[in-house]
């Protein structure tokens, strides 16, 4: 799982240079399939679920699940999100970053990436064998709504290892009480979304495509985490720092 992180990592930073406006989602996506097979993977979302995309596309007040299209072009100042899995050997990878497409970021906009950044970094802080998964859960809520921000809470982490989804959730709110006791070996997908205003999203029409109900902009990051007697190591990273 490890080499399959570092993997996916180096394909995410490639995918997302190419990330430009004029350029379609479904491009992108494109862009992504050669790179995921260049590694000798396999996408982990196309078909999962019936779900029709390589990767997640997701831009502005759209959440996550974002289909890749043709139509749908990124144009200077939208907040891309890009959601993507890999699965290599029987075993998962799944990350996510949120890029601003132009030089000059918003200052708002810089506080919903740094905030979403912190949270997740405050969450992998807490991967600790012995400790409560709520301890993961209440960091990252407490990291987003001191910078008075919304958690969107109907997504949430996940296990992941021979499966794309497995258990046990790890939700981005709760008391740090919640949830199972880490255990050396776990392996977690955690992934705060964080959004300006409400909280509430909504379904669009393709039958996937999460949006925000208030049209407020969001951001999502994700890592695959493991829980070690060294502490928390993401896997999907160059270097495996904790």
């Amino acid at each position: 799982m490890q080499e399959n992180g570092r993997l996916l990592s180096n394909v995410l930073s490639k995918v997302k240079l190419q990330a430009k406006p004029g350029v379609s989602t479904l491009q992108l996506a494109e862009m992504a399939h050669e790179e995921i097979k260049a590694v000798g993977a396999e996408s982990a979302f196309l078909g999962y679920r019936g779900f029709p995309g390589v990767i997640c596309i997701s831009l502005n007040e759209e959440v996550v699940h974002g289909i890749p299209s043709a139509t749908r072009i990124m144009r200077q100042g939208d907040l891309v999100k890009i959601d993507i899995g890999i699965k290599r050997k029987g075993f998962y990878a799944d990350m996510a970053e949120t890029v601003y497409l132009g030089e000059e970021v918003p200052p708002e906009t810089t506080r919903l990436l740094v905030t979403t950044k912190n949270a997740l970094a405050a969450g992998i802080r807490n991967c600790i064998a012995g400790e409560t998964l709520g301890k993961i859960s209440q960091s990252i809520q407490q990291a987003i709504e001191t910078e008075n921000l919304s958690v969107v809470k109907r997504f949430v982490g996940h296990g992941i290892g021979k499966s794309l989804h497995e258990k046990p959730p790890v939700p981005n709110f709760g008391p740090s009480t919640g949830g199972p006791r880490l255990e050396i070996g776990m392996v977690l997908a955690i992934e705060p979304i964080a959004t300006f205003g409400s909280p509430e999203i909504a379904i669009k029409q393709d039958g996937w495509t999460a949006i925000t109900v208030d049209g407020a902009i969001s951001a999502h990051f994700e890592h695959t985490v493991a829980v070690t007697s060294q502490g928390p190591v993401i896997l999907t990273s160059t270097c495996h720092a904790g």
